[in-house]
């Protein structure tokens, strides 16, 4: 069944139509919020908030982007909005460790190459996060190859020449910093 047609059903009042929106795009809602916020649970939280204000908007929607390019308009707006409310509370009660959201669990071959690889794996975390808002959301989303170019660019309200250059920026000053810290073959 076409996204149109779930809506259609979804604007009459029929539940099932809407879970069966929910369902097919669960997954990308969920890691446009997880790139926004490095953190699962939050991004659990925004990937539902999302939901509950698509269903509650449904009569909004126009049909100018498609279903799913709105979600994920919706999801990005209150993903950024959280990011900032918590960036602003973290700031001012809690000093966290800089790379404490970021920590991934990496695996090697060898004990010595699991250390290098986490090494590399937090430094990498730790400047990413330290980029600027614009350049760092662009390179997550394109990182999380969940979206072509002119999602991101309607996710982020920008032309997709922009991202474009965005994610450019974003990997040139990555390759600098790491340099800066030892990486210089990365």
């Amino acid at each position: 069944m076409s996204d149109s047609d779930l809506i259609g059903r979804a604007r009459q009042g029929d539940t099932v139509a809407f879970g069966m929106l929910v369902d097919r795009y669960r997954t990308p809602v969920f890691r446009a919020a997880l790139a926004a916020l490095g953190s699962r649970e939050d991004a659990e939280e925004v990937a539902q908030d999302t939901f509950v204000a698509a269903y509650r908007s449904l009569d909004g929607f126009r049909g100018d982007a498609s279903f799913k390019t709105w979600l994920l308009s919706i999801a990005w707006r209150k993903a950024v909005t959280r990011r900032r409310s918590v960036t602003a509370f973290m700031r001012r009660f809690v000093s966290p460790p800089l790379d404490a959201e970021w920590q991934v669990p990496d695996s090697g071959p060898t004990q010595e190459q699991a250390v290098m690889d986490a090494d590399l794996h937090r430094h990498v975390k730790r400047l990413i996060a330290g980029l600027s808002p614009k350049l760092r959301d662009a390179l997550l989303l394109a990182a999380s190859r969940d979206y072509t170019m002119d999602e991101i660019a309607r996710l982020l309200g920008t032309p997709a020449g922009t991202v474009k250059w965005r994610i450019a920026a974003a990997r040139r000053q990555l390759k600098v910093r790491l340099a800066q810290v030892g990486y210089g073959h990365v």
